[in-house]
Parts: C-alpha cells; sequence; structure tokens
C-alpha cells in the first residue's frame, strides 16, 4: 500500500475504516452477482462474431401470420419470431429481423445479409445441398370448423357427403381430390368440394355457413382461430406434416451447434412448446 493510501486510510480509522471495508465488500460481492447474471443470459455460447455483434440477424418473410408477421405498431411479432429472440436470448446477445421476400431468402442468406433463416423453411434435400439446418417444427394441413365442430369431423375420411372449402392450387386441395377417390372406390358419397380463388374466401364461405369445413394449413388455422377463437376451432388432428428448420451457411458450423444446443435447452424446459401455444401452433410441435 503506497504512503497516500495509508494517511487516507489512517484519517478515517475507527468505524470509518470498518465503513470503507464493508463498502468494498459489497462492490465486490455486486460485482460477482453480475458476473452471474451474465453467465445466466449466456447458456450457449455464440460464435464470436455473434458475441462481437451482440445480436444474431434472422433473414424472415414477415408476411405469414401467425409466425411472422407486423402488428399495427409496425413490430415483428409471430411464433418463428419469439423462438427466434428465445435462442438468441440464451446465446446472451439480441434479436434482429431481416424482412426478406421468401423467394430470396436462402440467396440473402448466402450473401451474408444476415445470419440464419427463420422463415417457415421446409427443409428438403435439394436446400440441404446447399445450406444447413435445425429442425425446429412442422407445417401441417388441417379442417378449420365452426366452433364445437357441428359435423363431429376428425380428419379427412369424415369429410364424406359435406361442404368442403379450399382455396385453388392449394396443397391440400390436392388431398382432397385424392379423398374423394378412396370415396368413390368405397362407395361412400364424395365431399362436396367449392374452390375459391382467395384463402379468406373460403374462410367467409365457413365463416357464413356455406361451408361445414375449410380445408387449409394449420398455421391459417391457427391465426384464424387467435383472431376469432369464438368463431372457429381445428377439428381432428394435422395431417400431411413437413419439417420447417432454421437454416445457416454450410461454414458455420459453430453458429449451427449454438442454435441447435438452444434449441434443446428450450424443447426441454417446456419453453418451446409454451411459444406455440400461445400462438395455437402445437400441434406442429417437435
Amino acid at each position: 500500500m503506497t504512503g497516500k493510501h495509508k494517511a487516507i486510510t489512517g484519517q478515517q480509522g475507527g468505524h470509518g475504516s470498518s465503513r470503507w471495508a464493508l463498502v468494498l465488500l459489497l462492490a465486490g460481492g455486486l460485482c460477482e452477482l453480475g458476473l452471474a447474471a451474465s453467465a445466466r443470459a449466456a447458456e450457449v455460447t455464440p460464435p464470436d462474431a455473434i458475441a462481437k455483434a451482440g445480436k444474431i440477424v434472422y433473414c424472415s418473410d414477415i408476411s405469414g401470420p401467425p409466425l411472422e408477421y407486423y402488428d399495427e405498431n409496425s413490430k415483428p411479432i409471430g411464433s418463428d419470431i419469439d423462438i427466434g429472440t428465445e435462442i438468441a436470448r440464451r446465446m446472451g446477445v439480441a434479436a434482429e429481423f431481416n424482412n426478406t421476400a421468401f423467394g430470396g431468402i436462402i440467396p440473402a442468406l448466402l450473401a451474408k445479409h444476415c445470419d440464419a433463416i427463420i422463415s417457415q423453411l421446409i427443409d428438403r434435400p435439394a436446400r440441404r445441398a446447399i445450406v444447413d439446418f435445425v429442425d425446429y417444427q412442422y407445417s401441417s394441413n388441417s379442417l378449420l370448423v365452426r366452433t364445437g365442430n357441428p359435423k363431429k369431423i376428425q380428419g379427412l375420411d369424415d369429410i364424406s357427403g359435406v361442404k368442403i372449402a379450399v382455396e385453388n392450387g392449394t396443397a391440400v386441395l390436392g388431398m382432397i381430390q385424392e379423398q374423394n377417390k378412396k370415396f368413390k372406390e368405397a362407395g361412400r358419397p364424395e365431399a362436396n368440394v367449392i374452390v375459391y380463388p382467395k384463402d379468406t374466401d373460403a374462410l367467409q364461405a365457413l365463416q357464413i355457413g356455406q361451408a361445414d369445413v375449410y380445408g387449409t394449413t394449420l398455421e391459417s388455422s391457427a391465426y384464424y382461430i387467435l383472431k376469432a377463437p369464438h368463431i372457429f376451432e381445428v377439428a381432428g388432428p394435422p395431417f400431411a406434416r413437413v419439417i420447417d428448420g432454421i437454416a445457416v451457411r454450410k461454414d458455420e458450423s459453430e453458429l449451427r451447434a449454438a442454435i441447435q444446443k438452444a434449441f434443446d435447452s428450450m424443447r426441454a424446459d417446456g419453453s418451446y412448446l409454451k411459444i406455440l401455444t400461445k400462438w395455437h401452433l402445437e400441434g406442429d410441435a417437435l
């Protein structure tokens, strides 16, 4: 200890010295608490570049409720937004979402406009040749009915003889047509398929009673239930599932491992299912 420091502590003396020691002790304790909090905040170690930036940037097509869309204050919200944000939190960094048209979303990732893609991107073999994936949910089709499910429909096998609305060109239309072939072969009445040019037209047909069922994706069904829970419900389990993945560049194995670890911990502690349930997408959980 220098003479100057000796003089200062000597002048305080008695209770003053004790108080100074207490201040130092408390300061040290607070510092330790701060370090512990930081350690808890970063449950998963991110790559150095992500840690240095203090954020992970996702490319997302923010136009697909309830997975990702803008609220009335132009803030991105949705299940993908919540999942991406929670993954970032577990790395101890912020999440940022770069609104990117879906058709160019993989080129945007490869051009380093973002660090990862979270945007209901189906994990297909052709895409795996270009990017790596962390699979995080299913995308499914579903049957939407009015609350109470008057026709007691639980799946495609139950649509014999009922009126079903569907948007033209959708995958679920093809499934309904295939189901009608089965009905015909079995001597059962076919479903009365009403094809509409727009998704919202098919929904309205169900709402006003022109159709008994509306065939669509589970994601669309979830959004309509979110907006009008007193009017709609999903009939039976989702079907025709595919797997969605969070995509990263192939040379970013460290980032992929960090995202996988963060996602695994979310599944383990229940926060993943909690997010999907919040958006009525629990049927898409892995």
